[in-house]
């Protein structure tokens, strides 16, 4: 299978579960986005690398490093090489001494670490297929200023037509909100798969 490079856009935090966040990830050489729910310590993980922040002592991830790095291996690229019940799955592929390992991970540790040793981040197509919400053309505006508004949120997704739950969707990816295209993008694959 042909592996997608994706790269970290944007990390938020959750609308509508407080305690949680969204890494949103974007193709590299396209115009999807892949949102993942993770939780606030694996955020603070992510933003810490990214940030360029160097705590007083190692948090876990740097210390998985550190210790990667003493022993002289390598993380070569992150795979998010699977989707099953709105779990996302990754693989560490790590190489030493020529050898090279794959390490089953909870994906938002391959991407603190995928920041940390600043290597690149991949996918499948099946999983943007599934999971991927797509950014269309911004459309010109008369006024610089001026923003489409989404529509206000309905009691239930399922009370919309299957038009208009994909006009909702492209109202929310303009204002990038991702976890609500997640909820949308999942409803719509649920009405096309028959559920």
């Amino acid at each position: 299978m042909e592996k997608k490079e994706l790269e970290i856009v944007a990390l938020s935090h959750s609308m509508s579960q407080s305690q949680n966040y969204a890494v949103i990830l974007g193709e590299k050489e396209g115009t999807r986005r892949l949102p993942i729910i993770i939780g606030g310590f694996e955020a603070q993980a992510i933003a810490v690398a990214m940030e360029g922040m160097t705590p007083n002592r190692p948090l876990t991830h740097d210390l998985f490093k550190n210790a990667l790095e003493t022993f002289g291996i390598t993380l070569r690229e992150v795979v998010i090489n699977n989707l099953l019940d709105g779990i996302f799955y990754a693989l560490l592929v790590c190489e030493h001494e020529g050898v090279t390992y794959e390490i089953d991970s909870r994906t938002s540790d391959a991407l603190a670490l995928a920041v940390r040793f600043n290597c690149p981040i991949y996918t499948y197509e099946f999983i943007l297929e599934t999971a991927g919400v797509e950014l269309e053309e911004a459309e010109p505006q008369s006024k610089p200023a001026a923003r489409r508004r989404a529509p206000r949120r309905p009691r239930s997704l399922s009370d919309l037509s299957l038009e208009e739950l994909n006009e909702r969707l492209q109202a929310v990816l303009e204002k990038e909100d991702y976890e609500e295209a997640a909820r949308i993008r999942d409803e719509i694959n649920r009405r096309k798969q028959g559920g």
